[in-house]
């Protein structure tokens, strides 16, 4: 649909999707559903290996949550539909690579959208900040988040004060991969994205489930799950014709053709 407020292409393997609300492409409750949906048929689309996700125009990537909105009754603790806030950050068995290119501001739920995904590319004018504690409320997932992607003080000091930081300083602690100039973003974002989509997906499923799981586990019980494949991933891989193409194209000195089975 043309009015909706997110926009997709598909472009082989790879999905962009571009969230389109003027003026500053705030997400409201019906946005965040859609959202929610088209990240769901990203996941479950064996053709798509990876997702752009970006904001419309050279402003606002995004700001979060909608004020507007929960002025005129949505409320903040409604049924954001699947995935959560942005579709994104609470989506199950999420086993592809998702790309956020942050186009300009990213604040708020717009920052946790960022967080959602595995690699952060922004524009140079690109801006980030946690602004929620100036009226009285915490940015969930950030709080969840943040600490365990960058310095503790760091993320501390973003979420007591709300400061904002620019590309320069979240690329010095290592919240964003790449600066480039806004003109250079998207072509930069669809280079990554490329190059990731010709690579074995059954092992990027893996990686993902395995750094989603191991985080809250002792190295020797996460190391014990993946060598008795107890990670259905790592099972999955283990059993694959990629496994066998793999080992068949190092021997045969070409670059393998993975097909995701």
């Amino acid at each position: 649909m043309t009015d909706s407020p997110i926009k997709t292409h598909r472009d082989g393997h790879v999905l962009e999707v571009t969230l389109d609300r003027p003026k500053a492409n705030a997400i409201d409750l019906a946005t965040s559903k859609i959202m929610g949906e088209v990240f769901t048929d990203f996941r479950d689309d064996p053709e798509l290996r990876v997702a752009i996700v970006t904001g419309a125009g050279e402003k606002f990537f995004c700001p979060g949550w909608d004020l507007k909105a929960a002025a005129d009754g949505d409320a903040v603790d409604g049924d954001y539909g699947k995935g959560g806030f942005g579709g994104l950050q609470e989506l199950r068995g999420l086993n592809k690579p998702v790309i956020a290119a942050v186009n300009g501001i990213c604040c708020g739920g717009g920052l946790e959208l960022a967080l959602s995904a595995d690699i952060i590319l922004a524009a140079d004018h690109a801006s980030f900040a946690l602004p929620e504690i100036r009226s009285g409320t915490v940015a969930d997932a950030a709080t969840v988040k943040l600490p365990k992607r960058i310095p503790y003080h760091i993320a501390m000091e973003m979420l007591f004060t709300g400061r904002w930081i620019d590309t320069e300083e979240a690329a010095r602690w290592g919240m964003i991969n790449h600066v480039y100039p806004a003109a250079d973003l998207m072509a930069e974002a669809r280079k990554l994205a490329a190059l990731l989509a010709s690579g074995p997906p059954l092992v990027y499923a893996a990686i993902k489930e395995i750094v989603r799981e191991a985080e809250d586990m002792k190295f020797q019980d996460a190391m014990n799950r993946i060598t008795k494949s107890q990670f259905a991933t790592v099972e999955t891989l283990y059993r694959s014709d990629d496994q066998l193409e793999g080992a068949r194209a190092f021997a045969e000195k070409r670059d393998p053709v993975w097909t995701g089975r």
